[in-house]
């Protein structure tokens, strides 16, 4: 079913500035964090860098959250949201799958590959549940990851004691370029974006749910 329309249609650029430049700014101010040694509750350096209290990873949820209700108020919202939380949950399944097989069943570059490619079909789910909030997704979660790919690159090549460095995840054979690309490169663009489309699309469309349940009460009140 096509998705409801009214008025101009949200600019995808213009929707994402504001959220792109608090993301790059959190990217910048958690590199700095864990290079000066602040605290490690704030900026945590240890590899993969878990539950920093400063990252980029608690945005997902929040700019979800926002686009959807954007594109909600601007007459771009989907018919019904049954459609896109079924498929956000659906997508969060394949997505889980992917991690959960990696890490307890495949532990090896076949089992990383699996991982990116259940990723990315979690994502791509997304797609025809709601497109609109999919291409703002995709383009905010490349925007908030490309700044990353390119810290990480600095990071790695400078053997960097942070979080960002692919050396967290030392393999002696491989060059660093290698460990980048396998260890920084590629996640950022496919796992990390991937992870962005579902758990936006997921909270975007429970909040639209609920600013439409929230409508609907005072008239059926009335």
């Amino acid at each position: 079913m096509a998705e409801r329309r009214s008025g101009s249609a949200l600019s995808v650029t213009r929707l994402i500035l504001v959220p792109g430049l608090i993301t790059l700014a959190v990217t910048v101010l958690r590199l700095v964090g864990e290079l000066q040694r602040w605290s490690s509750t704030w900026f945590n350096p240890a590899p993969g860098g878990p539950w920093a209290i400063v990252g980029i990873v608690w945005l997902v949820p929040v700019f979800g959250i926002y686009f959807a209700l954007k594109l909600e108020g601007a007459g771009q919202g989907p018919p019904s949201v049954a459609r896109p939380i079924g498929f956000a949950i659906l997508g969060v399944f394949v997505f889980a799958l992917g991690f959960v097989l990696f890490q307890n069943v495949f532990r090896s570059l076949a089992g990383l590959v699996l991982m990116w490619f259940l990723a990315a079909a979690g994502a791509a789910l997304q797609f025809p549940a709601w497109r609109g909030l999919f291409k703002v997704l995709i383009t905010y979660g490349y925007t908030a990851r490309i700044p990353v790919v390119i810290v990480m690159f600095l990071a790695t090549q400078a053997a960097w004691k942070s979080h960002y460095s692919a050396l967290a995840f030392p393999v002696s054979e491989m060059s660093r370029l290698a460990q980048y690309f396998l260890f920084g490169f590629i996640p950022q663009m496919v796992w990390w974006v991937s992870f962005t489309i579902v758990a936006g699309s997921l909270c975007g469309a429970v909040a639209v749910a609920a600013a439409r349940a929230g409508k609907s009460a005072p008239q059926a009140a009335s």
